[in-house]
């Protein structure tokens, strides 16, 4: 059950979509230069290309998608990351924010992966969430699996700052790959699983406690 509230119209400050798009005039040069352009594969930083359209044109159906498609996610980066500051290890996912030999600007720009989640639930709340959000971002996130399987480089054993294993089409580990079963069989499961276990859940949440949105698109 949805909440009935209606999301007012034309609501994201001005300011907030300057200051976000000063970030991205910044991060997409540097990671394109650091990492090289398929960096923009994962499914993070798409979120943040997309967001950066969403916030201009005000959409709830851009804003609602990408909301879906990492809130889960990046809940576990910033559950990882918090427990990393006092020495605790959960899934390794933010280790590299620790790693000294890593530029330390090139971690500051990371950064945004735990504040990202927090800016698209506030974007979502004065949008409003639309339903569509959850078939579009399985639609992304199968697509981007798919290329990232096909196309992109496998895990390798010093991958630097090559992009590897883009989006786990591997397995959890940039240096080797998945040895539980056979390399089709994890994709297809990924694609089944990801969007059930985290992409389900945020639409149903999203769903009952954000407003309703004022625009079709």
């Amino acid at each position: 059950m949805s909440t009935q509230t209606i999301a007012p119209a034309n609501s994201v400050p001005l300011w907030l979509k300057l200051a976000f798009t000063a970030f991205m005039a910044v991060m997409i040069p540097v990671y394109w230069a650091n990492y090289g352009p398929t960096n923009f594969l994962y499914f993070c930083d798409v979120a943040m290309l997309i967001t950066l359209v969403a916030i201009w044109l005000e959409s709830p159906l851009l804003v609602s998608m990408c909301a879906v498609g990492i809130l889960g996610s990046q809940a576990v980066w910033v559950l990882d990351f918090v427990l990393n500051i006092f020495g605790f290890k959960l899934t390794g996912l933010t280790d590299y924010m620790f790693m000294e030999d890593h530029s330390l600007f090139l971690r500051f720009l990371s950064l945004f992966h735990g504040w990202l989640p927090f800016l698209l639930l506030y974007l979502v709340w004065r949008l409003g969430y639309d339903r569509r959000g959850l078939p579009a971002a399985t639609v992304l996130a199968w697509g981007l699996i798919l290329v990232c399987y096909f196309f992109m480089p496998p895990p390798r054993p010093n991958p630097g700052l090559e992009p590897v294993n883009i989006d786990y089409v591997y397995g959890f580990s940039d240096t080797e790959p998945q040895h539980l079963m056979s390399p089709g069989l994890w994709v297809v499961g990924l694609m089944i699983l990801m969007p059930l276990i985290l992409f389900v859940p945020a639409h149903f949440l999203l769903r009952r406690f954000m407003p309703k949105p004022t625009k079709a698109w």
